[in-house]
């Protein structure tokens, strides 16, 4: 199989573990048998590989997820980077374009397009492989996965289909509607949209160059940020008459917030938390180097980060966008392509980091205008080239690096640092990158 992971969104509802940079699917809560936690992206990736070893996979993503997708499955996976938001039909557009120009995919091979971040079952990616099959068919241009609803969500938007059969053409579409009109929709047969579909890959590139010019992968690129926002559904399956939808009835959860997260947690708690015995139906993250306390707390949910505290009652919890989107802060953690950082303190004009280098990673070559950099050796060994001048390091060792300096550090071992950035005007867009000569 050919798959599109659709990897977006800031995951605002489960604020504070998960924002722009880590987004919900690379949050680690689900327990693995060796004890180890794993996030969504890692848990389906996995479990694509354990259906399908040879499936491509490519992952649709903004740039801004890069560093995670690569730390978290490695950097062999295949990556399909959007230089900026533009809603899943460019997005998904690029992606097909990458997988015919780049990967060299022929045109009439198919592709699976589904989200990152559902909780499923092994059943649901042999689901994938059906799919793919009728997409080989071609007796539809589209073939959707519809998914049986368990009750009358408000959440999703409706597929009907002309009847009960396990494969059938599609009727029409519904938007999210109220929970009334999802009771009738239901009654009629109706199957929640998953954002779950297959297609021959021409199909896909024809539609692009219909709304889009552009001559290839790389004249995509490079118009991306002038393509106007819209959706797949609105802007192919809604407008598709040769349509299909095949019913999935196993286990699928959209885990976007707390209430629907804590369903699917093998634990109540993860990190350094403690609960006394009159605690019920509570769920607690900590991703703190603090202990948390919690005392006869009943259908709640508490989650601690670098980025803020959340407590709040279950269901209460998934109203939480709209007070989220006041909070305005820099991003307190992030994981890059050469470790992680963490941001420990922030005054007017200086900001302190704790940065940890994995083995055999660097930092880009690269200077900054607007401020002075001091770093301080915590533990491991590396080198560090300041200007050209390479110098072996280790713990106790304090480097100064000026503004307009060219810089760079290497970590030999785990290496972690705590750097302190001082001038009137810190900022990440304060960055000009080099080539490191050896």
């Amino acid at each position: 199989m050919n798959i599109i992971l659709l990897s977006g969104g800031s995951g605002k509802r489960l604020w504070p573990v998960s924002n722009d940079i880590c987004s919900k699917q690379f949050i680690k809560i689900f327990k693995k048998e060796d004890g180890q936690y794993e996030s969504m992206i890692q848990r389906v990736y996995g479990q694509i590989r354990s259906v399908d070893k040879d499936a491509t996979v490519t992952i649709a993503t903004g740039k801004n997820q890069v560093s995670f997708i690569t730390n978290q499955l490695g950097a062999g996976v295949n990556v399909c980077v959007e230089p900026c938001r533009r809603d899943t039909f460019p997005a998904i557009a690029l992606a097909t374009a990458f997988l015919h120009d780049v990967k060299g995919i022929d045109e009439n091979d198919t592709v699976v397009v589904c989200p990152v971040d559902p909780y499923v079952n092994a059943d649901y990616f042999e689901a994938l492989q059906k799919l793919d099959g009728l997409a080989k068919e071609g007796e539809a241009n589209l073939v959707l996965m519809g998914m049986e609803p368990t009750h009358p969500s408000e959440k999703f938007g409706y597929i009907i289909p002309t009847d009960k059969k396990n494969v059938s053409r599609v009727e029409t579409f519904k938007e999210k509607p109220d929970a009334k009109t999802a009771e009738q929709y239901i009654a009629q047969g109706a199957l929640w949209n998953g954002g779950v579909f297959a297609y021959k890959l021409k199909y896909v590139l024809d539609k692009a160059h219909e709304l889009i010019d552009f001559v290839d992968y790389d004249d995509l690129y490079a118009k991306y940020d002038t393509l106007n926002k819209i959706s797949f559904d609105y802007a192919v399956v809604e407008q598709e008459k040769k349509i299909q939808v095949l019913r999935f009835a196993g286990e699928w959860k959209d885990l976007g917030t707390w209430n629907s997260l804590s369903e699917a947690m093998v634990e109540n708690t993860i990190g350094k938390v403690m609960c006394n015995e009159h605690c019920e139906n509570l769920y607690v993250i900590n991703e703190l180097n603090v202990p948390i306390l919690c005392m006869g707390m009943k259908d709640a949910i508490v989650a601690a980060s670098a980025e803020g505290i959340l407590v709040a009652e279950k269901e209460q919890s998934a109203q939480i966008k709209p007070f989220v989107d006041q909070i305005n802060q820099q991003v307190m953690f992030a994981e890059k392509s050469w470790g992680s950082y963490e941001v420990i303190d922030i005054e007017q004009n200086s900001m302190t980091i704790k940065v940890t280098l994995n083995p055999g990673h660097q930092m880009n070559y690269h200077s900054h205008e607007r401020r002075n950099e001091v770093w301080t050796i915590l533990s491991g060994k590396g080198r560090t080239i300041v200007e050209g001048m390479e110098q072996i390091v280790g713990p106790g060792d304090v480097i100064t690096i000026q503004a307009g300096c060219k810089h760079t550090i290497i970590a030999d071992t785990e290496l972690k640092v705590m750097e302190v950035q001082l001038g009137k005007e810190i900022s990440v867009d304060d960055k000009r990158k080099y080539e490191l000569e050896r």
